[in-house]
């Protein structure tokens, strides 16, 4: 005999949704995660939207008739991208004004990141209609978890630029940032940008994830170093490409023996300024320095 809670001919209604199709959509705008590589990392409820909605516009038609036809799905199609997008978006405020849902997805993972979608969510909200978000695959978060590098606090930065001298003013700006750092990256510029990290940001760990959830999926970790001169020898790889970047290393804790010399150097300048000048540069605390700059004025 079925469990009544669990046979789905006497159980009520699943109030998540798990066990049936969601209900018939609202009004608004859906941005909706796709797979990255495999089309079976798309999730029920996105199926369900890319079914449903009035329309769904992708960054290229062509790519998203692959995954709308492995499903059996006709929704009514149109492109939103960088070089229509102003135009797209008059498009869209007007199906919504005439209460139609649309759905928005990129060429691969989640929208917005790193496309223009986020201006379109941004004009949305400002004409006062919802935005809902269709979690789903994410290559940024698919590289971290396979990374090995700490997870606990990561910043996503995109592309670096393309020519060497703002990508090094780039990666300067990055280097004192406490987390994992995450890039994208594309394969004819990967050993120069993975040389410029281990040049800008130093040893740190590292790891090159590509082809994620694809047949031929690879993450290669070593350090900065290593990597850039692994893809040197062995030139630009296949596929999407996510370099992750470990954090800096903490700083050694000065001894006190090296902070009483900074600090016998700079008592000409005050004790204030002295227990300032060593904490800007040896990273000691600054309350450890005052203390022991007073000590040693007293002592002279």
């Amino acid at each position: 005999m079925n469990n009544p809670s669990t046979d789905p001919e006497t159980s009520g209604p699943d109030p998540i949704g798990a066990r049936g199709p969601s209900p018939p959509l609202e009004a608004g705008l859906y941005v909706v995660a796709t797979p990255i590589g495999n089309l079976r990392d798309i999730t029920l409820r996105a199926l369900d939207v890319l079914g449903g909605a009035s329309r769904v516009y992708a960054e290229d038609t062509r790519v998203a008739r692959k995954l709308l036809d492995a499903y059996g799905l006709k929704p009514r199609l149109g492109a939103y991208h960088e070089h229509n997008a102003e135009a797209a978006r008059s498009e869209i405020l007007a199906a919504l004004e005439r209460g139609e849902s649309v759905a928005l997805i990129s060429d691969a993972g989640t929208p917005l990141v790193s496309d223009p979608g986020f201006k379109l969510t941004r004009a949305v909200i400002a004409a006062g209609f919802r935005v809902f978000p269709i979690p789903g695959a994410s290559a940024l978060l698919a590289g971290l978890v396979v990374s090995g590098l700490p997870s606990d606090r990561f910043q996503f930065a995109g592309f670096l630029p393309p020519k060497q001298h703002a990508r090094r003013e780039a990666l300067a700006a990055l280097a004192d940032v406490d987390a994992t750092l995450i890039f994208y990256e594309t394969s004819p510029r990967l050993a120069e940008s993975l040389a410029d990290m281990a040049d800008i940001l130093g040893a740190r760990p590292a790891a090159v994830a590509r082809e994620l959830t694809k047949l031929f999926e690879e993450t290669r970790r070593g350090s900065l170093a290593e990597l850039a001169a692994h893809y040197a020898e062995a030139g630009a790889p296949k596929g999407e490409i996510v370099v992750l970047v470990a954090p800096p290393p903490e700083a050694a804790e000065a001894s006190d023996e090296a902070l009483d010399a900074f600090l016998r150097q700079h008592l000409e300048h005050g004790v204030k300024e002295a227990a300032q000048r060593a904490a800007d540069v040896l990273g000691v605390a600054r309350k450890r320095a005052y203390q022991r700059a007073l000590a040693l004025k007293g002592e002279a």
